[in-house]
Formats: C-alpha cells, sequence, structure tokens
C-alpha cells in the first residue's frame, strides 16, 4: 500500500522568542522489508540559522534547528510518500513467556535493537507494582511471548477508554493508568510498563495512523493523526513484534512508523527550548491519503 503524508504544524508565540532551538522526529523512517520511504521533505518556515539532518541512537531520522534571532512563529511542514508492505500476520516463532530472560541473557549486545535498553526505567516510564500485578492477572505461564504481548494488550483495551480530556502529554503514566483514562501515548506507555514489569523489553513507537470516516460520511481533508503504539521483544527467532493497544490490534499498513525509542520521550515529534515571554498557540493537521485501491 501506498501513502501520500501531509503534515502541518504552526507555532504561533505572543511575543517574539529568541535562541529557540529545536529537536523534530517527525519524517518517516524506513524499514528494510516493510517500509520504504519513496520521498520526503521537511520544511521549516522562517528557515533556522542552524539545522542538521541525520539519524539519532536508534536510528530514527532527525532534525535539529536553530534560531540566534528573534521569530515570531515557526512553521513545520512535512510531504512524503511511503509504500507499507506489513504482513496481515506472522507465524508464532516467539520463545515461551517463561523462557525469555535466558534469551535475553544470551543477547550480548548494545546496539540499537538490543532488548536490554528497554527493560527497566526510561524517563517517562517506570516499571510499577501495581501495573506490573495487573499483567501478571492477564499473562497465563504457558503463553508464548507473542501471545502475552496481544493479551495483555487486549486487556487494557478492555480495560481503558480513550478519552482526550482526560490527560496531557505531562500525565505521570501511573496516573493514567489509575484513572483507565486517556489518549493512545497513554495506552502505549501503560502497555510497556506491564511489560517491562514482568520481564518482556517493550518500546514506544511514534508513527501516522490512517482514519477511515464514518459510513456514509466523507473523507475530510487533515483528519488524520500521529500515533503512538508498542513494539515488544518476543525472542531471538521473533525479534521484534507491534501492537497498538488503543485499537487492540498488530499492526497494519497503515500503521506508518516514525521513530523508534524507549518512550514518548526519545521520540516526541517536536521538542525543545526557547526565551520568551507570554504564551504560544498551536494548529496542526495531519493526511495521509491511500493511493493504491483498499
Amino acid at each position: 500500500m501506498r501513502y501520500d503524508i501531509t503534515l502541518q504544524v504552526d507555532y504561533a508565540y505572543d511575543f517574539a522568542s529568541d535562541h529557540a532551538r529545536n529537536l523534530l522526529h517527525l519524517l518517516p523512517r524506513g524499514i528494510a522489508g516493510r517500509q520504504e520511504v519513496v520521498a520526503s521533505r521537511l520544511g521549516v518556515d522562517p528557515a533556522p540559522q542552524e539545522r542538521w539532518d541525520g539519524p539519532d541512537f536508534f536510528g530514527n531520522p532527525t532534525t535539529w534547528i536553530a534560531y540566534h534571532e528573534p521569530i515570531e512563529s515557526i512553521s513545520l511542514s512535512l510531504k512524503a510518500r511511503t509504500v507499507q508492505n506489513t504482513p496481515a500476520s506472522r507465524m508464532d516463532l516467539s520463545s515461551r513467556f517463561g523462557d525469555l530472560a535466558a534469551e535475553i541473557a544470551a543477547c550480548h549486545g548494545l546496539g540499537p535493537e538490543a532488548p536490554h535498553h528497554f527493560r527497566g526505567r526510561s524517563p517517562r516510564v517506570a516499571p510499577d507494582p501495581e501495573m506490573t500485578a495487573f499483567a501478571c492477572d492477564h499473562i497465563g505461564a504457558g503463553m508464548s511471548t507473542r501471545q502475552a504481548v496481544q493479551a495483555l494488550g487486549h486487556a487494557l483495551h478492555q480495560e481503558m477508554t480513550f478519552d482526550a480530556e482526560a490527560t496531557d502529554v505531562r500525565t505521570p503514566t501511573a496516573e493514567a493508568f489509575a484513572q483507565r483514562r486517556g489518549v493512545c501515548q497513554d495506552f502505549s506507555h501503560v502497555m510497556i510498563a506491564c511489560l517491562r514489569g514482568v520481564g518482556i523489553p517493550a518500546g514506544y513507537v511514534s508513527g501516522f495512523l490512517r482514519t477511515l470516516p464514518p459510513p456514509g460520511k466523507p473523507r475530510l481533508a487533515g483528519a488524520d493523526a500521529m500515533h503512538a503504539w508498542v513494539r515488544a521483544w518476543c525472542g531471538t527467532d521473533m525479534g521484534w513484534v507491534e501492537f497498538d493497544p488503543t485499537n487492540d490490534t498488530f499492526v497494519r499498513d497503515d500503521h506508518i512508523v516514525v521513530a523508534y525509542g524507549r518512550d514518548y520521550a526519545d521520540v516526541s515529534p517536536v521538542r525543545g527550548t526557547l526565551r520568551s515571554t507570554g504564551g504560544q498557540h498551536t494548529d496542526h493537521a495531519v493526511d495521509v491519503l491511500p493511493l493504491d485501491p483498499a
């Protein structure tokens, strides 16, 4: 499946800001055998005095920008085309859940894909006794690791309610779990904490998701969204699998990866600092347009 992706993010400041620096994770990531980036361009207006494009530690395409003169606004515009080839299903080659610890111990590398980076505390996620207990209640001892990931993701989908008003980007994971409400970021952080708590390495995926209009309704330009889901390491033979707890599904062709990290802090779309007074206003729109028949 081919997709054209457009994104527009506009920041406007009440007063001109000085010495702004930003780290951007907005360009889709090429993934061998699964996601090909045919073309991509990230525009920044006004043009920054400094710009560097390159990979971060996890191999994500990353853009650093800096301004040394006052600015009153920043506009970020993405245009990209990808080809998705995500298998509808995969044979379960994962290790038994009870054998996973031994397979992790046998991994001696510390490269970006090594499971060791995704086992313990990270900036936004820490194993928590209540979330670990929840995971233990829903994972059977005889399950494969892949089955355990699916069972936990399904349980969280059943227990939690999607509520865009219940949390914001700063809400602690434990708070979102306690109230059983939140958005895709919260669903993903909770699932990551649960998986790590029972010994399954887990990370965060930032990307785009094509949304479908209600039956009989027209498709609205700009109504798609950036999205988040989870990746979990299921043993040497199977490696990483990706599950979307918000939608209770393993990833499909309409999940387009932007970045992999330990949690949102590693892959936030726009992160940075600036010197200013007053507030700021933000508008954003995303459009994921399929180019092939369904």
